[in-house]
């Protein structure tokens, strides 16, 4: 009998002790189980925080990877023909295409601010017609030194110190 009475007076005891603390939660904002809906004003409501946005400069542009581009321009000069230069950079930075003659492939990264770079090109090596040799020459140029993209509508800009690439997006 005697330990019944002992275990009851504990079990009073614990109860004080939880309500006590249950109380000291409730006026601190908390819950009695550690899960809460967040920080409570005295009267109950809850306390809204402001949302953290990350900052993004209203200019800033995606690059559009996995996308074939075709090339329209050098320096204001069209390409004609049927076997115009393209190119496409996949998901894991890899960039492939043609030349016009000639199929490459090299490692190409977006960077902050538009920038863009282009790796060393691997080329293959047929022999091609002296113009068209020498305009697919001019274009890997500018191609592996290209500094800064942008989309200007529809089309791809790559700018550099060796002229300025334009692109059609190919379907």
């Amino acid at each position: 009998m005697r330990g019944v009475l002992i275990a009851s007076l504990a079990c009073a005891v614990l109860a004080m002790d939880l309500s006590a603390v249950t109380q000291a939660q409730a006026q601190m904002g908390g819950s009695p189980t550690g899960f809460g809906r967040g920080n409570r004003r005295p009267g109950g409501e809850e306390e809204k925080k402001p949302q953290y946005v990350p900052g993004t400069k209203a200019s800033e542009k995606i690059f559009p990877l996995d996308s074939t581009w075709t090339a329209v321009s050098l320096n204001g000069k069209p390409f004609t023909g049927g076997d115009r230069p393209s190119f496409i950079i996949d998901k894991q930075y890899r960039a492939r295409g043609y030349g016009g003659c000639n199929t490459f492939a090299a490692t190409a990264f977006p960077l902050k601010e538009q920038h863009i770079a282009v790796g060393p090109l691997a080329l293959t090596k047929k022999s091609c017609d002296k113009g068209l040799a020498a305009a697919e020459q001019a274009f890997f140029i500018a191609l592996r030194t290209s500094a800064v993209w942008d989309l200007v509508g529809s089309q791809l800009v790559l700018k550099s110190p060796n002229g300025e690439l334009k692109f059609d997006r190919a379907l």
